[in-house]
Parts: structure tokens; sequence; C-alpha cells
């Protein structure tokens, strides 16, 4: 924290809520930003975060907001970061979120998604990723801010069985950002790479990813989305002639070697073929099948074949 405090925007993103959140509960609940430079809009200090922290996960265990807020701005600023200070004397009404997605040390903006991720807040998320994309580029968001997210809320699944609601408002808030990334002005009669997600794949998402990041850098693609059938993929790799062809699986049950051993072969071959995802085994591949390990190591590969081809023509 710097003298000058943080701006509105700053705290909205370390938190992973909307500035318009903020306003309101600044307000609606007197939470708002306590440092005051003349000619300046207020900015928040350590203090100001910490009791909106505070009034944050209380309403995520259902404690009433307003409850919750006056409980936040009672605590003695020396007691703030303690967690016996930071409960009221009377336990909520009904149960709330009761449990957070793990990050691990995942930084500030991976910590705010999941807990509006948490909250369902689709507004947030989409601010947060809109603003991580701005800032750092599309593989970055997703290396730092999504998959961590995601990987968090598969580890708390798996032990409560719960989350689906959370997993599928996510996605559906983060492809509609990364659908949102400006397309190649180049006509996708041009795109040298195709994407796919392995048959009865539906994990979309990672693919939809790899086309965002194309797309930032003038490359365009075609993408067929999830489950496709390996007679559908032959077809549109005959008709089409990619260079590059990027076939999708999440897990080992939609990782059947043969769909890829069934692609074409000779001059009609793609130059390079990408088998994404955990569900592959690298080891029952073919030879000439290539794993990459992450999606900036998926981009690097699809742009040099592409180049290499464009280089012999």
């Amino acid at each position: 924290m710097v003298d000058s405090g943080l701006s509105a925007g700053a705290v909205a993103r370390q938190l992973g809520v909307a500035v318009t959140t903020l306003r309101t509960w600044h307000q609606r609940y007197g939470l708002g930003p306590s440092h005051h430079v003349h000619g300046r809009h207020r900015r928040y200090t350590a203090e100001d975060v910490a009791r909106l922290e505070v009034m944050q996960r209380l309403t995520a265990e259902g404690v009433p907001a307003a409850e919750a807020a006056r409980w936040a701005r009672q605590i003695p600023e020396g007691l703030l970061h303690d967690p016996a200070a930071q409960r009221p004397e009377t336990p909520p009404s009904h149960p709330g979120g009761g449990f957070t997605i793990p990050v691990r040390r995942a930084g500030p903006a991976a910590r705010g998604f999941a807990r509006a991720a948490m909250r369902l807040d689709s507004a947030a998320m989409r601010e947060i990723l809109e603003l991580a994309i701005a800032a750092e580029g599309v593989v970055s968001t997703w290396d730092n801010v999504l998959r961590p997210v995601l990987v968090g809320i598969g580890e708390r699944h798996t032990v409560t069985r719960r989350l689906i609601d959370v997993e599928h408002l996510l996605t559906r808030t983060a492809s509609e950002v990364l659908g949102a990334v400006s397309r190649p002005t180049s006509a996708v009669t041009s795109a040298r790479i195709l994407l796919a997600c392995a048959d009865e794949e539906q994990h979309s998402l990672p693919l939809e990813a790899l086309t965002a990041a194309l797309a930032e850098v003038g490359v365009p693609c075609r993408m067929l989305g999830a489950r496709v059938p390996p007679s559908a993929l032959i077809d549109t790799i005959k008709r089409t002639g990619p260079a590059v062809v990027v076939v999708w699986s999440q897990t080992p049950a939609t990782a059947t070697v043969d769909q890829l051993q069934g692609l074409p072969t000779g001059s009609g071959r793609p130059l390079l073929l990408l088998a994404g995802g955990p569900g592959w085994d690298a080891e029952s591949l073919p030879p000439a099948v290539v794993t990459p390990v992450s999606l900036g190591d998926a981009l690097r590969l699809a742009m040099a074949a592409v180049d290499a081809t464009e280089t012999n023509t």
C-alpha cells in the first residue's frame, strides 16, 4: 500500500467486485475511501480495504449486508486482522457460501476473480477479465487469473460435489469476454489453424482462449467447438487444408487415440497436429503428435507452423 492509497478500480479488482458495488457500499453503508488529497478523488487506505474484506466475508456467510457493514465499521483498527473480532456476536441467521475457491499462490486478480465467482457476480468477473486482458493480454490472463480459479473449482468440486453453478456461470462469462477480443481483419477463408474438441468433449473454453490469443496477434483460425466427431474433423481438414490442427481433451474418457490416428495422411495432412489438454496420455500418442504444455506453448507452436508453411509457399 502506498501513501496515496488505492483507487476504487484497484480495490474492486482486489476484492473481486464491480466498482459500482463499492459505490453502493459507500453510499448505503458508509464503507468508503477515507484518504483525501485536495483536488483529487478520495483513496482507499489499508484500513478501508480491511473493513471491506470483513463486510464481504460476512455477507458471503449469510449475514445481512446492513449488519455486516455495521460490524465492519465498529471493529477497532488494531483488531481488523484478528479473525475472532471479525464475526458478529449473533451467528448468521442462515448458511451462506461457507467455502472458498483455493487459488494457491495466484495473485490478487485471481483471488478477486475467485471471490466474484463464488458470489455468482458475473459483472465483477467480466470487469476483472476485461481489465486483465487489456493490461496483460489473453495468455497471461488465462495463466494467472482464469486457470487457477478453474483448477480450484475442480478441486473443491471433487471434495464437495458442489460449485457446478459457479463453474457454469464463470465459463459463460469468460466465453463472452474471450469472444469479444477483436478478431483479425483477414478473411476466415485464409485461416490455417483449425481448433476442435475431441469426440464427446464438452470443455471448449481452453480453445476459446487460444482463439482469442491468436486473434490478439492477428492470426485467424477456425474453431469448431465442443464434441466434434472424428468424421466431421476429417471432412473439415480435407475441405480447408489447415497447417495446424489442435484437438482438445479435458479427461481421459474423451482422449481416444484412434480419432487422431484416423486423420488424413500424405500431402493432405496438417503440418502440425497438437493434442492439447490433460486428457491425453502423451506416451500413447502417435510419434508425429505434439502435446503443448501451456496455452502460450500452443500459441508459439501454431504460429511457427503457419510461418513455416507461408515461407515454403
